[in-house]
Formats: structure tokens, sequence, C-alpha cells
């Protein structure tokens, strides 16, 4: 017998990328390549030497083979392939995978050495030929003289061997599956089409749970040519990982996209479809999916699909166990949800509260009452804050550690979660600013309010009740130091940054002087706020504003931070009220708007009454307190504080009935 041999010629656009791929990818290639040449079986085998270690891969179909004629052409050319022009297979006319001939290069991920054995039919007799190509060597194809082959079938035996590595993802146990979800699509469509894997056939129905189909914005390439876009989803009844497909038009994987779906513990596997991918994958494009904005609108449609599908599917088996905690009355929630907020909030207890009962042994065993106080948990949980929700899942509840970090993921892709955080942060500064006004203008005859001594403390918590840009402000120190050393330029009696001890049963408050310090990514990027808390029954003057200025002027020129080149001062003045020279003042200000009564480059001094930082604050919450339909009264907002400042307002919101106990007395 006489050997011939023929050198590959590789195109550019090839050579780097004919080689490379994944275990299961290059192993699909093979057997695309056995399904575009008409086979309607194909096995995969493995063979294992006497160690038990992995030595040989076999792909064997009975496909229509290869001319012996025609195998010089096909094999010395990479990217000529006769797929190029064709959109159906010879025989049988299927819709035809591969265009490029460069599949059999993949095996080469695999494999030192891959050999073809095909045999094909030449005028009614079977002929027989070997194809070799050694990856040392892989520009050069080695092709054998063919023979008669009497009463043989047609077909293509591909061995690979020298394998590189051991490969446990072509185990059974985990190929099977993942085979099964690339080829759902194409063995859905051609019922007549059989592949085996280690004698066991790859059934994607017996795998699928359900499925989905969805048509998407249309995908508009550079010449304006719209084309369609559909997306299918196929939810399996095992675990594998989740992966999002980019497919011809048939739903045939060309390439995968990179993307993590937290949906909880659904497993899916999502095929995107468009003429335009194909394209793409045409002109050698699809590798570089992420670079190709157009085709990120696409993908990104979808990903937004799969996961509002799979959050339905999350609510729909929540309902059926919510109902039931209803029936058993062991729901922590009491008629309907009066709110936007309340609706999400109880979203998202459906779902934490579902995972916990299906991931935590005890929970679906405890007694109604255990199961009722579980619930109760989870619900303040939920209310109060992430890390508390933390706490009772990992040491009341016993969830794993695994289905925490589930839980979480699917929490952080869940967009009621951001939108609970931002309402509740919302819906408690409504709270904080009710109380206030109340505390400051409106208690009542019956005296239910002791003196606001710890009023001070309170702001220092809350400073972004006089801007926003002052909401994560820290107290400091070294500025603290300074504002006591210069004490003497306002008020040898204020008092900074303490508490103010109530005198006798005198409801005066004397001036308090809080201060917060940001610093930002730079070193010399520094800026104090410093605010001035006058009596309540102080009416601000010119000498008011003529003793904070020159104060402020003080501190600015304090030796500690004169040489900081980007340092920032604000002082506020605030009290209830002030004269009609204090308004000329600020209506000729710098920025009457910001209450502004002069501003250097380092220095700026304003004024504001309670009654005007209360409105500017109701007037920013305003579209979001509309939207989230919040309401609240006296009572729910005072709660509120105390709950907050527990510890600060002990003594300053007291009892009714201890309240006339004082007053007999």
């Amino acid at each position: 017998m006489t050997t011939q041999e023929y050198n590959v010629e590789v195109k550019d656009d090839f050579i780097e990328r004919q080689a490379k791929a994944q275990p299961i990818q290059a192993l699909s290639e093979l057997l695309w390549n056995s399904l575009d040449a008409d086979a309607t079986e194909v096995s995969v085998e493995l063979e294992y030497d006497a160690l038990g270690g992995l030595s040989k891969i076999y792909v064997r179909d009975n496909g229509h083979g290869l001319p012996r004629d025609e195998a010089p052409d096909l094999f010395r050319s990479l990217g000529g392939s006769w797929k190029r022009t064709a959109m159906q297979t010879k025989k049988l006319k299927r819709m035809l995978h591969g265009q490029e001939g460069r599949g059999r290069f993949k095996s080469f991920a695999l494999a030192q050495t891959v050999d073809w054995t095909v045999v094909y039919d030449k005028a009614g007799t079977p002929k027989r030929f070997e194809i070799t190509i050694l990856e040392r060597e892989i520009s050069r194809v080695r092709i054998s003289d063919e023979t008669d082959m009497p009463g043989a079938k047609s077909g293509v035996i591909v061995t690979l061997s020298e394998l590189k590595r051991q490969f446990t993802s072509l185990k059974p146990e985990n190929a099977i599956q993942d085979l099964a979800e690339v080829f759902a699509i194409y063995l859905k469509d051609y019922r007549d089409v059989a592949i085996e894997y280690c004698g066991e056939k790859i059934d994607p129905a017996l795998a699928i749970r359900e499925q989905w189909t969805f048509e998407l914005a249309p995908y508009v390439d550079e010449n304006g040519v719209e084309h369609p876009v559909s997306l299918e989803i196929i939810e399996w009844r095992r675990a594998t990982r989740r992966a999002l497909y980019l497919c011809n038009a048939k739903g045939f994987p060309l390439s995968q996209v990179d993307s993590r779906f937290h949906v909880g513990d659904f497993h899916f596997s999502a095929y995107l479809k468009s003429t335009a991918i194909e394209e793409l994958h045409q002109n050698g494009q699809l590798d570089l999916a992420e670079m190709l904005p157009t085709l990120q609108i696409s993908v990104d449609e979808a990903k937004r699909k799969i996961k509002e599908l799979f959050r339905e599917r999350a609510a729909a088996r929540a309902k059926v166990v919510v109902d039931e905690w209803k029936e058993k009355n062991l729901y922590p929630f009491e008629g309907e949800p009066a709110s936007h907020l309340e609706q999400a909030e109880r979203s998202i207890f459906d779902i934490v509260a579902v995972t916990v009962q299906e991931a935590s042994p005890d929970f679906g065993d405890a007694s109604p009452k255990q199961t009722a106080l579980h619930l109760r948990l989870l619900r303040n949980a939920i209310e109060k804050s992430p890390a508390e929700l933390q706490r009772i899942l990992d040491e009341v509840l016993k969830l794993p550690k695994r289905k925490q970090k589930e839980l979480a993921e699917l929490l952080d892709e869940t967009d009621l979660s951001g939108v609970i955080s931002a309402a509740k942060l919302v819906a408690d500064r409504l709270k904080f600013i009710d109380a206030l006004r109340f505390i400051l203008f409106d208690y009542d005859a019956k005296k239910k309010l002791k003196e606001r001594s710890q009023l001070h403390k309170i702001l220092e918590q809350n400073t972004w009740v006089f801007g926003e840009e002052y909401h994560l402000w820290a107290s400091d120190k070294e500025l603290t130091n300074v504002l006591k050393a210069h004490k003497a330029k306002l008020d040898p009696d204020i008092v900074i940054d303490e508490p103010v001890s109530v005198i006798g049963k005198s409801r005066g408050i004397v001036d308090l002087m809080l201060s917060r310090s940001q610093r930002r990514h730079r070193a010399n990027d520094i800026e104090h706020l410093v605010i001035e808390l006058k009596a309540p029954k102080v009416v601000l003057s010119a000498k008011d504003m003529n003793q904070i200025e020159g104060y402020a002027l003080a501190v600015e020129k304090d030796a500690r931070f004169n040489g900081v080149q980007g340092l920032k001062w604000h002082f506020w003045l605030v009290s209830d009220e002030y004269n009609e020279e204090v308004a000329a003042r600020i209506e000729g200000g710098p920025d009457p708007q910001r209450r502004l009564i002069s501003r250097r480059a380092r220095v700026s001094v304003g004024i504001k009454t309670w009654s005007e930082i209360i409105e500017e604050n109701l007037a920013r919450l305003q579209f979001i307190k509309d939207a989230l339909e919040h309401r609240v009264d006296d009572g729910q907002a005072l709660a509120y504080l105390q709950e907050k400042h527990r510890e600060l307002l002990e003594g300053v919101i007291i009892e009714e009935a201890e309240e006339s106990s004082d007053n007999a007395a």
C-alpha cells in the first residue's frame, strides 16, 4: 500500500484558533462532523489502559463517509470547506452545522494523534482509506490509498490517541448532560438521529423539565439590515452549569457567553438564535462577542429575559408554600399589602422563606408554633439588615453555607432587594423628619417631652438633614480639638461634641456645636462640617452672624490646617428663626437658595431655621414618598425615633402617666 503526503494550507484567520477548545467543545465538533455527513447514528467510546487511565477516544458514525479523491482538497485547506456554500447535508437535507472545515483540528485539544478510518460507497463498491494527522506536524496530512471492503457499511471512525490529560469532564457522569445541552435542539428537531455515549443514549427529552421560546428585539447589523432574534430556554431536571449559547438560526451552538446567572436552584441552558450570529461566526467575529455593541444588546436582553423567567418561576413555586402557611395561619403578614414597598418586602420574604424551607433539614419538620416563630424571625431579619438575616440563617435555621451563598447571589440579582433597601432608607428618613418636626414644634399640653438635651447626638448621626452631601461624614477627634481650642472666640460656655446635661427643670438648651469630617480619595482633599445649634428661642441677629463668621475665620487660619491645600470648611448656624437683618443678609448673599451669607475659596457660612431644614428634606423626598404611598402618623414616627436612638432618648419622650406623676409632685 502506498501513502501520499499533502501539506495543509492553513488560512491566516484560523491558525491561532485551530487547536484550542474545551474538552466537550472539541468532542462536539467531531460529533457535528458526523451529523453533517448525514449520520443517523453516532457513538462515543472511551478506552482505558491496564491501570484504568483513559487512553483512547473513538467517535463512530454511519454517515456517507468521504470520497478518497475529495480528501486531499478537504484536509489540506483550512477554511475552504464545501459546507460554506451548502445550506443542507448532501442526502438527508438536514441543516449543516460546520462551515469552515476547522472542527477536525479541535481534536488536538484532546490528543496528539488523530486518525480517521473512512468507508464510503464508490459505484456500489465499499472503499476504505485512512487519514492521519500528528500534532507535532499539524500542517501535514497523511492519506492512504483506498482498498475494497466488501459488505462494509459507510461511515467514519475517528480515533484520538496519545491523550493530553485524563479529562474528567469526559467521564459519562459529566459528559452526557453537557452533550445533551449542546445537541438538545438538534435532537429535538431531528428525531431520527441517535447519539450514544459509552452505551447510553443522549436523550434531552428525559432530562428536560420545561422549555420556553421568546422573540426578542431584532438585531440590526452595520448595514442597517434587521435579523430576527429568538431565545429558547430549557430547564433541566438535574444540576448543571447555567449557560447562554450563541447559535445560528436553527439553534446550533456556535459559541458560549461567559456569564454567571443567580437564579436560585434552577438549572438551564439558553440558546440565543439569529442569522446575524451565523454571519458573525462566518466572518470570524463571534469569538469577540463582548466587543460587538450590537450583539451585546441582544445578549443583555437575553440575560434579562432569563432572570425574569426564573424569578417568575421562583415566585410561582413559592406561592404554593406560602398559601399553605396562610391556610395554617403561620404567615407573618396580615391582609393585603398596602403599598408597593410592602408588596416588594413580601416578595423578598417569600423567596427567602421558601428557599430556607427547601434547604434546611429542620425547618420543614418543625411544629406549627416553631414554624411561625421562624417565619417571624425571617421577616424581622429581612426588615432589619442583611447582617441580621445572615445570623438567622446561620445560627437559628442552620441553612447550609452553599445554600446561603446561592440565596445571597439570588438576592443580589433581584431588583426588589435594591428597591427595598432604597425604599426603606427613604421611608426611615421620612419617619425621622416627621419625628424631628414633632419634637421641635408639635408637642402638646400633655408635655410628653422632657428636655431635648440629646438632640445634638441624634443629629450627629443624621447629618444628611443638612444636605445629602453630608450623608456619610464621620466625627474627627482632631477637628474637635481644634474647635475646642477656639471656644473663646464664640462662647466659652458652648458645648462641643458632647451631650448636654439638663439643669434643673428648665427647658432651655445651651448652644450646641457638632462637627463632622469627610476625607476623600486624596490626602489633601478634606472637608469639615461645623454646625452650631442655638437655643430654641434664640432669634438669630447680626451679632450671631458676626460671631460665627469670626469663628470660621479663626478656625480656618489654625496652624494645624493652614498648610492643607485642598481643605474646605462648611459652617451652619441653626435656630428656630432669624430677624429681618439676617434675612436681608441671606437675600444679598452669594447663594440665597442655599442660605449662604458668605463664601470664600475654602470657607462657606450659612444660616438655616429648623422649619427650612424640614421643608427642604420633605421636598427632596416627596417624589419617592408619593411613589411608596408612604403614610406615617406621629406615633409611628416617634416609635421609630425611640427604636433607632433608644440610648439617646432615654427620658426625652416619656409616657403620659409618668409626666402626670411629675406634675402632681
